[in-house]
């Protein structure tokens, strides 16, 4: 275990009173003086750690489902001792403190460390556990009864009757006793919640921006190791580079080489003319070839007439009317579908309306080609042998 993680979580990050909000009866009930404040705090710290030691020792053995009854037995026997030792040497403190010795037993910091961390850690981490938070417990309750009695009276240190103690403010000073009051308990302890709360949130800022800092300057000196020798190879460069020697070398170098390109450029440039030359003649020579006509291109242009044909009917006239077979122009086509509703009609008004119902389905599926040749001549018998009943 980390011992130095919970000794500030004990007293600062991890308070138990400004903090996890915990034992806060006792916290604003004896708090009217110093005295009685560093009285509870030692008694909570004994039993704390006391407490913690035989749980831990003990945490194998409790059987889960009643490890809170077992807690309390073991708290409540630490209690006693206290209560007794307090009543046979300091009987003052304890006529002062009270009912708070016993109740100790059910205080919420000793059970819930118990429960946390006691049942759960070995016997040395649980000691340390318990005195700090124990130490936790009595710097709270110091500072909230320093304020509560050097405001509500001007002195330290004084009896429970308020007699004696320590004057720390003069004559001139007027004691505010509201603060010795349970009003006062409350405005107290809030007060140095939020002063307790900002001071942590600004330790905790501190500690960030120290380790930016760190990190920073290790990023930087990283920075300049790596490279500390490339600015060295470059100052070299540079140093040549600026050398008047160098650069005249340099130009007649590229002088040079230009006078030695020039006449390959030119014999280049001559070879391409020629050539292009040379092209343009056996281009103007050989005569223009007559295109052939592709045969396959014209029987695809036929085939794609063909489908047009198909396609546009009322174009090329082409009507197909089913119940009376292929016509080959519109007028027929008209001529055949008034044909057939005068049937229709001639049948409806013989009274055969069925028929002339299934005629005038069989219309409507011609004109949309829903049947064939088949089922129109069937049709075509079954109205007439319909008729031929009806006159027999």
């Amino acid at each position: 275990m980390n011992f130095k993680k919970q000794m500030t979580d004990g007293l600062f990050t991890n308070n138990p009173i400004f903090v996890q909000f915990l034992g806060m009866c006792s916290a604003l009930a004896i708090t009217t003086s110093v005295t009685n404040a560093i009285g509870m705090g030692l008694s909570v710290t004994a039993v704390l750690i006391c407490s913690n030691v035989i749980i831990s020792l003990l945490r194998k053995f409790i059987v889960p489902q009643v490890r809170i009854a077992a807690f309390i037995v073991v708290i409540s026997g630490f209690v006693t001792v206290v209560e007794l030792v307090m009543k046979a040497y300091l009987p003052d403190l304890n006529k002062s403190l009270g009912l708070f010795i016993p109740l100790i037993v059910v205080n919420c910091i000793i059970l819930a460390r118990a429960e946390s961390f006691a049942s759960k850690n070995g016997v040395a981490a649980s000691a340390v556990d318990g005195l700090w938070q124990g130490l936790g417990y009595t710097l709270a309750v110091v500072v909230t009864s320093v304020v509560r009695e050097l405001l509500g009276t001007g002195k330290l240190f004084a009896a429970s009757d308020g007699s004696g103690g320590i004057t720390i403010l003069g004559s001139w000073y007027q004691p505010a006793n509201i603060f010795i009051l349970p009003p006062g308990a409350f405005l107290t302890l809030a007060f140095l919640v939020a002063g307790f709360h900002a001071l942590i949130r600004r330790a905790k800022n501190k500690d960030v921006r120290k380790k930016l800092a760190e990190e920073k300057a290790r990023l930087i000196s990283d920075g300049e190791a790596f490279g500390a020798e490339a600015p060295k190879k470059d100052e070299k460069k540079s140093d040549k580079a600026k050398d008047p020697k160098i650069i005249k070398e340099q130009a007649q170098k590229n002088d040079a080489k230009k006078v030695e390109k020039a006449p390959a450029e030119k014999k280049k440039d001559e070879g391409a003319k020629g050539a292009k030359a040379a092209n343009g003649e056996k281009s103007a020579e050989k005569p223009e070839k007559p295109e052939k006509k592709d045969k396959n291109a014209d029987n695809a242009h036929a085939e794609n007439k063909k489908t047009d044909k198909k396609s546009k009917p009322e174009e090329e006239g082409a009507f197909e009317f089913l119940p009376y077979g292929e016509v080959e122009s519109k007028q027929e086509f008209d001529a055949a579908v008034q044909r057939f509703s005068a049937e229709t009609s001639a049948a409806k008004n013989e009274g055969v309306q069925k028929r002339g119902g299934a005629l005038a389905d069989l219309l409507n599926a011609a004109l949309t080609g829903a049947v064939d040749e088949k089922e129109a001549e069937a049709w075509r018998f079954e109205e007439n042998s319909g008729e031929d009943d009806n006159n027999g």
